[in-house]
């Protein structure tokens, strides 16, 4: 088992071989090399190796073969014999030339050795290290039975006769067979075993069975539920029932629901886009306060424009006299307060109304001569 082995073919069989070199040091690795308590090694030479292996010959574990290589096919050969014609071809024509003039084969012999030494260069290039190699083809070989039958160390080649069947397989062959024997002396059986193994197959049977109509039964659920939202809701009950998965596995979950209605296309679109507007809010604020700014400026433009030019012929004195007034009531000999009467305060109040419209004609102007 431990012997590198290959497989080919062998007189139309599939056949295993070993070399007989590797099958030297595979011994000599094992643990029959090495020397033991109060024993000596089987395996210390390379000759003890072969003298072992030839017993093992002579029983017939293996037999020694042959390489044959396989013949190229027809087709190389006549490349091969149609190149041997040219050649002669080739010769005739230069024999001709030759008798011709001197002056040619010279020539002749200088091209050869200019070819000569471009060859030369190029086999030294490609043995330069850096060049990659050629692959090299593996030649096809069939194997065929040896005459001599000897065990030798080197690179023959030994097919394997003996195949040795494993412990486990054995094993589970002969439960094999003793079951079946079982089975067909059932009715010598005991009438109690007989009446458990009764109970046993009818159980088990509607164990598949009840698998079986549930498989069933969780596809209908699922077209009925399907059809009657009209493909929006997708329910299944126990998903992993015919799952490749293990057996407990396959009864969880219990259920599982799946909304593939426009509603969930909806909500994907709205998270999709709340992400992005946060980004735009501050902007559309700030465009918003703008627009309301510059409506209320053209409203006061609009209502100032009906007052006309005498607002602004008096409002230079208007602002001189309330000036002076203040200025009166200021000064003193130390009074902060006078008493006014009810003419005054009208004059005031009239004036002060007069001089926050003509504040806020003063505003709306520049504003008017932008737009």
């Amino acid at each position: 088992f431990n012997c590198p082995t290959k497989s080919t073919n062998m007189m139309g069989h599939r056949v295993d071989y070993f070399i007989a070199s590797k099958a030297v040091d595979c011994l000599l690795d094992s643990k029959w090399a090495k020397a033991k308590k109060g024993e000596e090694a089987l395996f210390t030479t390379r000759e003890s190796v072969v003298d072992y292996c030839n017993r093992l010959l002579k029983k017939q574990f293996f037999h020694r073969a042959l390489k044959v290589m396989k013949m190229k096919p027809d087709k190389d050969t006549k490349k091969e014999k149609e190149k041997g014609k040219a050649e002669s071809g080739k010769e005739e024509e230069k024999k001709s030339k030759r008798e011709s003039g001197k002056d040619e084969k010279t020539k002749k012999e200088k091209e050869k050795e200019k070819k000569k030494d471009g060859e030369k260069e190029e086999c030294k290039k490609d043995e330069t290290p850096g060049t990659p190699k050629k692959k090299e083809t593996k030649r096809k070989f069939k194997l065929e039975p040896h005459e001599d039958q000897v065990f030798l160390d080197g690179n023959e080649v030994y097919v394997w006769i003996y195949d040795p069947v494993h412990f486990k397989t054995f094993a589970m062959g002969l439960v094999l067979v003793i079951a079946v024997i079982a089975a067909t002396l059932f009715p010598l059986w005991p009438a109690e075993m007989r009446v458990g193994v009764y109970y046993l197959s009818v159980g088990a049977g509607c164990f598949v069975a009840s698998i079986l109509l549930l498989a069933v039964a969780r596809c209908i659920l699922f077209l009925i539920i399907w059809l009657i939202t009209g493909g929006r809701h997708h329910f299944w009950f126990l998903p992993n029932l015919t799952a490749d998965v293990g057996f407990i596995d396959s009864f969880r979950p219990l259920y599982t629901h799946e909304y593939k209605g426009p509603k969930a296309d909806l909500k994907k679109e709205e998270k999709s886009e709340s992400k992005k507007q946060p980004k735009y809010d501050s902007e559309e604020k700030s465009d918003s306060e703008k627009k309301e700014e510059e409506d209320g400026k053209t409203e006061a433009t609009r209502n100032s424009g009906t007052e006309g030019s005498g607002g602004e012929r008096h409002s230079d004195t208007d602002s001189d006299r309330r000036e002076d007034d203040r200025s009166q009531h200021s000064s003193g000999n130390g009074n902060d307060f006078e008493m006014i009467t009810k003419e005054e305060l009208e004059q005031q109040t009239d004036e002060e109304d007069c001089e926050e419209e003509e504040e806020e004609d003063a505003e709306s102007r520049p504003s008017h001569e932008k737009s």
